[in-house]
C-alpha cells in the first residue's frame, strides 16, 4: 500500500487535495509545472507515495523513470526547448527545500545556455498559458 505523509504538500498535490498545474500523470508518479520556475516549463515530477529523497528507497527514482522521461519529452516538444535539465537534491545541505523525492525537468533554450543560467528564478508569467501548450487542455 502507498504510504502518505499528511503534513507534505507534494503527497496534497499527488492525492488532489491540493490543485496543481498537472501535466502528466500515470500510477506511480505525477509532474506539474514548478510556481517558482528557473525557466518557461520547468516541471517536477514526484512519486505518488511519499519517499523523502532519492537516498531514502533505492527502487523510487525507478518507478518514476518512465514519467519523468516521458514528462522531459513533452516538455521538449511542445515547449521547442533546445535542451533540458534534469536535476534532484537530496538533503537539506543538497538544496532540497520540500523533502518528498522530486526531480527536476528543466526546459533549456538557446537564448540563456549553460549551467550558470540554470537556477535564476523568474517571474512564472502564465502558467496556464504554459499549461495548455503542454496539455491541450487534456489529462
Amino acid at each position: 500500500m502507498a504510504t502518505t505523509d499528511p503534513d507534505c504538500i507534494f503527497c496534497k498535490i499527488a492525492s488532489g487535495e491540493i490543485g496543481a498545474r498537472v501535466v502528466h500523470r500515470d500510477e506511480h508518479a505525477i509532474a506539474f509545472l514548478d510556481m517558482a520556475p528557473w525557466h518557461e516549463g520547468h516541471t517536477v515530477v514526484v512519486p505518488r507515495r511519499h519517499v523523502k529523497d532519492v537516498l531514502d528507497e533505492p527502487t523510487a527514482l525507478a518507478e518514476i523513470a518512465p514519467a519523468v522521461s516521458a514528462t522531459a519529452k513533452l516538455l521538449v516538444d511542445r515547449l521547442g526547448a533546445d535542451g533540458i535539465n534534469v536535476l534532484s537534491n537530496a538533503g537539506e545541505v543538497a538544496g532540497q527545500t520540500v523533502f518528498h523525492l522530486h526531480v527536476h525537468l528543466v526546459p533549456r533554450y538557446a537564448a540563456e545556455p549553460g549551467i550558470g543560467a540554470l537556477v535564476q528564478q523568474r517571474d512564472p508569467g502564465d502558467l496556464d498559458a504554459v499549461l495548455a501548450r503542454l496539455t491541450n487542455g487534456q489529462l
